[in-house]
């Protein structure tokens, strides 16, 4: 799901940065200061773990690929908005560093990765998560991924490097991720569930069990 340059007209591009400046901004400022000591080592360790299952991807049909994104985990384990940093971070050096994802078009694999995925996995956990938080941490890190497929679909079909054929685009993108967002959503849960267990005081509500 990192979109290589040349993918996204120059225009959406730029839009979908500035969109992402603003949203991260917000983030670093409710995160200030705010960072409890139990989540300080988490955060490097997230992200690190991120980082190398991003570098996994799997060919998905129409010359696009899917990946472990992993931004409803963050989402979970370090909060919205810290775990909104913690992925971009990570989508940024792979650009930077690893040429993963253009440079012209970061703030749109940003976009797609670090805030929709992040922010969408997190709102369905919330609301889940009384049902039961291993299925709630599976259906965030499924449908989260798959929503930032969605955007990154609308991204390039609205751009004339596929030549405006947004309804393809969105199929490709949609459906390719909505079915290999299951492992997505079993690795979210897995790990999460075994974090939790482990680790107690790093669940979020900071409970002893986490309920199937």
């Amino acid at each position: 799901m990192h979109i290589p340059d040349g993918y996204v007209d120059l225009p959406i591009a730029v839009f979908c940065g500035l969109l992402s400046v603003a949203v991260l901004a917000l983030a670093a400022r409710r995160v200030d200061g705010e960072i409890p000591d139990a989540r300080a080592p988490l955060l490097g360790v997230v992200a690190a773990g991120i980082f190398a299952a991003q570098m996994l991807n799997w060919p998905i049909p129409g010359g696009t690929s899917a990946h472990f994104v992993g931004g409803a985990f963050a989402a979970i384990m370090l909060g919205p908005h810290l775990g909104a940093l913690s992925v971009a971070t990570v989508v940024a050096i792979q650009a930077l560093v690893f040429g993963d994802g253009g440079l012209v078009v970061l703030g749109a694999n940003v976009f797609n990765m670090a805030i929709v995925e992040v922010y969408v996995g997190y709102a369905l956990y919330r609301l889940l998560a009384p049902y039961g938080e291993f299925r709630a941490a599976f259906v965030a890190g499924w449908l989260g991924i798959t929503a930032g497929a969605l955007t990154a679909g609308v991204q390039l079909g609205l751009s004339s490097a596929f030549e405006y054929e947004l309804v393809t685009t969105l199929l490709i993108m949609g459906v390719g991720h909505l079915l290999l967002g299951l492992v997505e959503g079993a690795i979210t849960a897995v790990v999460y569930r075994y974090l939790a267990r482990a680790r107690p005081d790093l669940r979020p509500n900071g409970g002893p069990e986490v309920s199937a």
